[in-house]
């Protein structure tokens, strides 16, 4: 039987499906050529959602199934595949197989997996990817290939592409720019600088293309995420705090995200346990799941906080969107973010947000919708929460701020795409098929 992650019924708000129309005037920007079954474009991502981790690549799925609605687009999902022996398999995210069956709603997935082995395969990932990946892309006979994932998913990507003779274009999505360290680095720069194109979610992300990785300025461009317009948006916080059995009285601090040190959870209990010392009415929301749950029980039990922290464990975004409109301030502590989709999110409800100042996100947040922090600092967002928390805040203008769909965000992916189109041959002059 054919795999598919539930989304959501047809005529309710989606779980990954956003419904609103592109605006016209952005959408007939596009040339005629590149409507449907014009432009063939091959994606190639491990980031996608799967059923044992439904928040894993919201933005490459937003983003892919409105590029279906402007171009004949098919997704090759790649993934590792790791010996099923005791540590043999990775600890940085929620592993799990995928199966060739696999399919997503709104998308045409071809799902398929390669050998790998922790650490171990790290030099060859890219190379026994582009082995596995190169027969079907050229089965697809694609104009373009876009690779979202720099390494080793966009190299081999990148490799495929080269080996068709059409352009290549490579995602950025954060840590694949930003957390990379040894072999990484080198095998990131080959791929950035080897690509047609480059995309990054936020300008700080395209001016550390640029810097740290030597990437020529008018290669890279700028591509911000949107939010899906029919799940996020301002909603009554009674009623969503009624829906989650949360009380009108508490001060609820909400955090969506993967469970990793990166995300700063440690300083986030930290500063909740100060603030519970002080406020009896604070309440802590873990919304995510990840390699660190089981060290986060012992923190929160340890800090004394087992019974003012809910943990819903990971959900789909409507109920994602739950958690955000019932909350008081959304929090985002990371150590590196590239342009944080819920930061996006929580803008969009009306809550405002207390980050750190990593990344993109002092392009979202400003003193009208929250407070910026400096990263690893307890006490600093410790301070950060307490003074939002008493603050008062405009709702309503903080979710009208934000209207960027990703109808917009795949209509400006594919004028990007469209632009390479009339590239003379020869391309890939600093990359190397060695």
């Amino acid at each position: 039987m054919t795999q598919t992650i539930p989304i959501a019924p047809t005529g309710q708000a989606a779980a990954h499906v956003d419904a609103a129309p592109a605006r016209p005037s952005r959408t007939e920007s596009v040339s005629a050529s590149t409507t449907r079954k014009g432009l063939r474009i091959a994606v190639v991502t491990p980031m996608l959602p799967v059923p044992h981790d439904l928040t894993r690549g919201r933005f490459t799925y937003e983003t892919v199934r409105a590029l279906t609605r402007l171009a004949d687009v098919r997704v090759f999902f790649q993934t590792m595949r790791y010996p099923r022996l005791p540590g043999m398999q990775p600890r940085s995210y929620i592993y799990g197989s995928v199966p060739s069956n696999y399919t997503l709603p709104g998308l045409d997935v071809e799902a398929f997996n390669y050998p790998a082995v922790p650490m171990l395969s790290r030099a060859l990932n890219g190379l026994v990817g582009s082995w596995a990946l190169g027969p079907r892309v050229r089965a697809f006979k694609p104009d373009l290939v876009l690779g979202y994932w720099v390494y080793p998913d966009g190299y081999a990507a990148l490799r495929v592409a080269r080996s068709l003779g059409v352009p290549c274009v490579i995602g950025a999505l954060g840590s694949d720019i930003h957390v990379r360290s040894g072999f990484n680095v080198h095998m990131t720069r080959k791929t950035l600088t080897g690509a047609d194109a480059v995309l990054t979610v936020s300008e700080a992300m395209r001016q550390a293309t640029i810097s740290e990785f030597g990437v020529k300025p008018a290669n890279v461009h700028t591509v911000v995420n949107g939010f899906n317009t029919s799940v996020f948006g301002l909603a009554d916080q009674a009623q969503a705090r009624h829906q989650l059995g949360v009380a009108a009285t508490d001060q609820l601090v909400v955090y969506v995200g993967r469970f990793v040190e990166a995300k700063g959870l440690r300083e986030l209990i930290d500063a909740s346990r100060q603030l519970a010392l002080a406020n009896p009415r604070f309440r802590l929301a873990l919304v995510g799941d990840g390699g660190m749950k089981a060290e986060l029980q012992m923190l929160i039990q340890s800090a004394g906080l087992t019974d003012k922290v809910f943990q819903p464990g990971g959900l789909p975004p409507e109920q994602v969107a739950r958690w955000i409109c019932a909350a008081d301030v959304l929090t985002l502590p990371s150590w590196s973010e590239g342009y944080p989709n819920v930061v996006v999110e929580a803008v969009a409800c009306g809550r405002p947000v207390v980050a750190t100042d990593v990344g993109g996100t002092s392009e979202i947040i400003h003193p009208g919708n929250g407070i910026l922090v400096a990263p690893k600092n307890a006490n600093q967002l410790r301070a950060g929460l307490e003074r939002a928390l008493v603050q008062t805040w405009d709702h309503a203008a903080i979710a009208a701020a934000m209207r960027r769909s990703w109808d917009d965000v795949a209509v400006e992916t594919l004028t990007v795409c469209q632009g390479l189109m009339g590239a003379t041959s020869g391309r890939g002059s600093a990359f190397s098929m060695q």
